[in-house]
């Protein structure tokens, strides 16, 4: 299957990315990946893409896009994969469609993770990592330390990152608004979108979006 994966800021997408992938035994391409791997092996478009951000600009689509049709174009990728993060915005939806019809292949569906808004502010804002290692990750509500500001597996202190704090969230929000959501309603517009709830437990999303999926595939 070849499946693109939509939804706002904390949906939980990397995570049911790297699930759903794996179940359906396709690879898991993500935006954050194809940047780092060009950038660490030095690629013409590492490069360009280090460039830019060395800038404090942001990367063209042209730039991620030629990022995504190299990677895509990987043998383990020739049976589908699962975009995480691409496209990002409608233009680059239609670079998309135009690099599958070249290689005489389309996609089977648009995964759209539902998160009602305040959830979103609620699961980002809560976070808190661990100043001594950052794989120690706690939740003011879903997943508490036992005392509060400590980090029960090594004693440090527990921070809220800038990027997480209420303000910025919502920021990223309306980003995702403005240019991300409306490549729900292109892709839409030709049949593709199954949308699901992406609230509850991992499993039961991940249950929820194969079961989606399938109805979908017929």
């Amino acid at each position: 299957m070849r499946i693109v994966l939509v939804g706002p800021p904390g949906a939980g997408k990397g995570t049911q990315a790297a699930y759903l992938a794996k179940n359906l035994s396709i690879p898991h391409i993500s935006t954050g990946d194809l940047f780092r791997a060009n950038i660490s092996q030095g690629t013409d478009l590492g490069k360009q893409a280090r460039a830019y951000m060395d800038a404090g600009q942001l990367v063209p689509d042209e730039v991620t896009i030629g990022m995504a049709k190299d990677r895509m174009a990987q043998s383990d990728a020739v049976n589908g994969f699962l975009l995480d993060g691409f496209p990002r915005n409608v233009g680059q939806a239609e670079a998309l469609d135009v690099m599958l019809k070249d290689e005489g292949v389309k996609l089977d569906a648009v995964l759209d993770l539902e998160v009602p808004e305040e959830e979103v502010v609620k699961r980002i804002a809560g976070r808190r990592i661990c100043r001594n290692d950052s794989a120690h990750v706690f939740h003011a509500t879903y997943n508490p330390p036992k005392t509060e500001g400590v980090c029960d597996a090594c004693g440090g202190e527990l921070y809220q990152r800038d990027d997480d704090s209420e303000e910025t969230v919502r920021t990223r929000l309306e980003v995702y608004h403005t240019q991300t959501e409306p490549i729900i309603d292109y892709y839409r517009a030709q049949g593709l979108v199954v949308t699901i709830s992406a609230l509850g437990k991992v499993t039961e999303v991940t249950a929820r979006a194969m079961k989606a999926l399938k109805s979908d595939k017929g």
